[in-house]
């Protein structure tokens, strides 16, 4: 495979947005770990009585095949969602749990119309999950670990510097001391 494929393959699925604030990468891994985290039981749920799930949503809106693809939106929520929380795969992830949501908005739709109490939860969940399809994980996730180990050029210094794994900022504590004596001298 060519390395600037493979290069641009990894970019597009590890590479995050790399807005080098960390205040601003703290408060994005807290939303990411806080929406996979509240998703999980969305998928449980469905899981608890597959049949009536597949009978009450997907039959209703036309789909085909309801108990398989019941199957499909429980299992997406209970991979994808803890996926989003670690960062890991977390476009891939979040593409799939786009997709929940957007056939859940359907449903809402159809059953209710444009009824915003009934709306709201999957119209926030779709929103959250597209910020995550567009920008990634952020620094502070498993995916830009990943993407550093697999090429140490793809994100920036400061970036680096950022989630910590820039050699001068794990210096020991001697090694400190000695660069504060020789500032002091």
């Amino acid at each position: 495979m060519n390395t600037s494929i493979s290069s641009s393959i990894l970019n597009v699925v590890f590479k995050p947005n790399v807005n080098t604030n960390f205040a601003s990468q703290t408060a994005w891994a807290i939303f990411r770990a806080v929406v996979g985290l509240m998703m999980i039981h969305n998928g449980l749920d469905k899981l608890g009585n597959i049949e009536s799930f597949a009978e009450a949503y997907v039959s209703y809106i036309g789909l085909p095949f309801p108990i398989f693809l019941s199957y499909v939106a429980a299992f997406t929520e209970l991979i994808g969602a803890p996926l989003v929380a670690l960062g890991l795969f977390t476009r891939p992830a979040a593409l799939g749990l786009l997709f929940t949501m957007m056939v859940a908005m359907y449903h809402h739709i159809l059953v209710a119309g444009f009824s915003v109490p009934y709306l709201e939860l999957s119209a926030i969940y779709a929103a959250c999950f597209l910020f995550f399809l567009v920008n990634g994980a952020g620094l502070f996730s498993t995916d830009a670990l990943i993407l550093n180990w697999l090429d140490s050029k793809a994100l920036t210094q400061k970036a680096k510097q950022i989630m910590l794994l820039e050699k001068s900022y794990q210096a020991t504590t001697t090694e400190k001391e000695k660069q504060v004596r020789s500032i002091q001298k």
